[in-house]
């Protein structure tokens, strides 16, 4: 059964399934799902929580003796399982679909990850955790989608706006949900009561605006180390997340890679399709001058380690690790060095 984030607290109105899968590549959505499952599962007595992350250490057997083991202090437990690649393999495609075969009310599992194609959802193991569980999509929110999230989150949290205030912050935010649940947080720590006109909601944007996210992104793609290092050490000040900036990055590693790709092909660009406008194109091209593929690829390597290691464990120092991933896109030679917990 597929279910989209926005109608997902219908569906859990009508109680837990066994299994549910979180895939896709808006990190948001799928964080706030995921901790939707979470606390509605504790109500229903699932108070003992394991989680399980795939990667080139993992065994299967792990996940096996987390579904089979019973607990001293609980009688249900509730699995979360990490499947960064949506891609279990051979023997993880085996012991997924046994599990999915043999359901169990007393455990509850959980598989998350990035974006998955139709070849995932085709498997076997995929289909048959899909008959008796849930998968929900997380796709990035582009419009009015985008503004619909926003204005209904604003509703939430008690701030009282015109349907142009969305719209506003979305244009800002420029698809990023991170970064508009963000701006929105900081409204209501603004206006407490509520009350917030379009012109205040503007006001507030440029305001805050001066060091934000995307002002760091546009100084990587000009290649100004100072300035960037300057740039974080004002992030870290203002309390931006971390894992807003590790998505930053690894969107413009995205977007970089393609055009360089197209570069390499002799294709022209079509900036347009990417949404670069034209007062930025030669942040890019800047960018692509200084980037070789061997450059990119350092940088692919080291964000999903990253991503990994924020996730998986509390990283004492982050934003020094963020400062190495930044300068990466200079780029500065830091082959040399390592993270560090």
């Amino acid at each position: 059964m597929q279910i989209y984030p926005n109608r997902f607290d219908t569906h859990l109105e009508k109680g837990l399934s066994p299994f549910y899968m979180v895939f896709g590549e808006e990190p948001l959505q799928k964080m706030l799902t995921i901790e939707q499952i979470r606390k509605f599962a504790f109500k229903q007595g699932f108070d003992e929580r394991q989680h399980l992350s795939v990667d080139q250490q993992f065994s299967w057997n792990a996940l096996v003796e987390a579904t089979q083991s019973l607990s001293l202090f609980s009688d249900k437990q509730f699995i979360e399982l990490e499947l960064p690649t949506g891609k279990p393999g051979a023997e993880g495609s085996k012991i997924l679909k046994e599990i999915a075969d043999a359901t169990n009310p007393d455990t509850l599992i959980v598989i998350h990850g990035g974006k998955i194609g139709k070849d995932v959802q085709n498997s076997k193991w995929f289909k048959a955790l899909d008959k008796n569980g849930v998968y929900i999509p997380c796709y990035p929110l582009e419009g009015q989608q985008l503004q619909n999230w926003i204005g209904n989150y604003m509703r939430q949290i008690g701030i009282n706006s015109s349907p142009s205030s969305a719209k506003l912050i979305s244009e800002f935010c420029e698809g990023n949900l991170l970064a508009a649940k963000q701006e929105v947080d900081k409204l209501l720590l603004s206006f407490p009561d509520g009350q917030v006109s379009d012109q205040q909601i503007e006001k507030a944007i440029v305001d805050q605006s001066r060091f934000n996210v995307f002002q760091l992104i546009d100084v990587l793609l000009s290649g100004d180390p100072l300035k960037t290092v300057k740039l974080l050490y004002r992030l870290e000040a203002e309390g931006v997340e971390p894992t807003i900036i590790i998505w930053a990055l690894t969107r413009e590693w995205q977007t970089l890679s393609h055009l360089k790709q197209l570069q390499g092909s002799g294709k022209s660009i079509n900036w347009n399709q990417f949404r670069i406008w034209k007062n930025r194109q030669s942040l890019y091209q800047s960018a692509l001058t200084r980037l070789d593929q061997k450059s990119l690829l350092a940088i692919s390597n080291k964000l999903q380690l990253a991503d990994q290691r924020f996730k998986q464990s509390a990283v004492v120092r982050p934003y020094i690790e963020l400062c190495h991933l930044c300068l990466l896109f200079i780029p500065c030679d830091l082959s040399a060095i390592t993270m560090h917990d």
